[in-house]
């Protein structure tokens, strides 16, 4: 099957009807990654077709619950998920941190060649970050612990903002050492096309 293959089945499989052009922003996308991998190794996934499913699919599983019209995608390596929501929603101001310089610069390198208006790459520490506008949002695909995360980007969200964090299996013993005053607010279960039995949740949560 071809990627562009993968990608229609996946979509079909998430509900997702997109633009060919935004399909095509897609697959231009996955062959970046494929592309600067072989020298910058931006990824451990390796080939164009697990690109599609494993980062592509995988971040637009997020999609349907992304309602907000600025977020910032914290750690974000490739671009992931920020660049596929950029990507799929134009009128989306996406924000991508990332503490390593080569994947911020593929990042830029990436908006560029793909015309994302909507998106801005930065090369600094999270914790370091001062954003002259607050978020509503903040999402994650990359921090290994909930806890670092919220502590991390507190100061980025407004009052009453979101923190999104994408995981594998339910985190029960993560949610258990949140500070108190930090609720879970929802816990999604995600279906990833072509993934098997692999579990995915998206964690959502806020402080009071």
């Amino acid at each position: 099957m071809t990627s562009a293959e993968l990608l229609d089945h996946g979509l079909a499989e998430l509900g997702l009807d997109l633009a060919a052009e935004t399909r095509a922003k897609l697959l231009a996308y996955a062959a970046l990654i494929a592309k600067w991998n072989k020298v910058y190794n931006l990824t451990a996934i390796r080939t164009e077709a697990e690109i599609v499913t494993l980062h592509l699919l995988d971040s637009l599983t997020v999609l349907p619950h992304i309602d907000v019209p600025r977020i910032a995608d914290i750690g974000s390596g490739a671009g992931l998920p920020g660049i596929v929501l950029a990507i799929v929603r134009p009128e989306l101001e996406v924000h991508t941190v990332d503490t390593v310089q080569k994947k911020a610069t593929f990042m830029r390198q990436a908006g560029i060649e793909l015309g994302l208006k909507n998106l801005t790459a930065h090369h600094v520490r999270v914790e370091q970050w001062q954003s002259e506008e607050r978020f509503p949002a903040v999402i994650s695909r990359a921090f290994s612990d909930i806890s670092d995360f919220v502590a991390l980007t507190r100061h980025l969200l407004v009052p009453g903002g979101r923190w999104l964090a994408m995981k594998g299996v339910y985190p029960h013993d993560e949610l258990s050492h949140l500070p108190a005053e930090v609720k879970l607010v929802e816990a999604i279960p995600l279906s990833l096309p072509g993934a098997g039995d692999t579990h995915r949740h998206l964690i959502v949560l806020k402080a009071d």
